[in-house]
């Protein structure tokens, strides 16, 4: 555990060292920090694992596998028969995550690691078929997400988008460059589409959660 906060302490820091990580999570983060794709934050990393937990997931679907951190805090979570299926563009942080997963003593069968573009590869997905789907990618293509995870997502499931707040870009009127213009464009859709329940969180650079309506 984290320890207790101290007088001044920093309230942002003490959320995200709420629970400390393990060797391989350690081991995860300092290798993609080095690969340049940075992983998901501790705090943002306990939101998924528990997101999983709360869920029982079985199936999950990840953009942006990275070298493996925030696949193994949703697996951590996710039933013992759950299976995470990742999607990539980088081969080499492909190969890093199936390390960590090893390394972290997960199944060969619970990982299905996909290379190639979410848009390419989301249209051959189950309608339906899905607990929870998780963004962490290129932010220009966010907006395209949203529709492919009400389509994929069971009633109940969650649809999350990591790094939303983009550096308080999106808060800030003056920022114009696409991908802010992109983060603000998810955000509204997802605020009035009337098949979401949403909910932004300031973990670390914002993630922002939609649950799937349920019929």
């Amino acid at each position: 555990m984290g320890g207790e906060p101290t007088a001044g302490a920093d309230l942002r820091d003490y959320v995200e060292g709420f629970l400390d990580e393990d060797d391989v999570l350690v081991a995860a983060r300092t290798l993609g920090q080095q690969l340049g794709c940075a992983p998901v934050s501790p705090g943002c990393g306990a939101a998924l694992r528990f997101l999983a937990a709360a869920q029982r997931a079985k199936a999950v679907v990840e953009i942006g596998t990275g070298v493996g951190v925030s696949g193994l805090y949703l697996l951590r979570g996710m039933a013992a028969d759950g299976v995470l299926t990742s999607i990539d563009v980088e081969p080499e942080a492909q190969a890093a995550a199936k390390r960590t997963f090893r390394q972290a003593g997960i199944a060969p069968g619970r990982t299905r690691l996909i290379m190639g573009r979410a848009g390419d590869v989301l249209p051959r997905l189950s309608d339906g078929g899905y607990d929870l789907l998780f963004v962490d990618a290129t932010k220009t293509e966010y907006p395209t997400y949203h529709e492919h995870g009400v389509r994929l997502l069971r009633p109940g499931g969650v649809l999350a988008f990591y790094n939303v707040l983009w550096q308080g870009n999106v808060a800030n009127p003056t920022k114009r460059d696409a991908e802010t213009l992109a983060l603000r464009e998810v955000v509204r859709t997802i605020q009035q589409d009337d098949r979401l329940v949403p909910l932004l969180l300031p973990l670390d650079e914002g993630l922002l959660l939609a649950a799937k309506v349920t019929t």
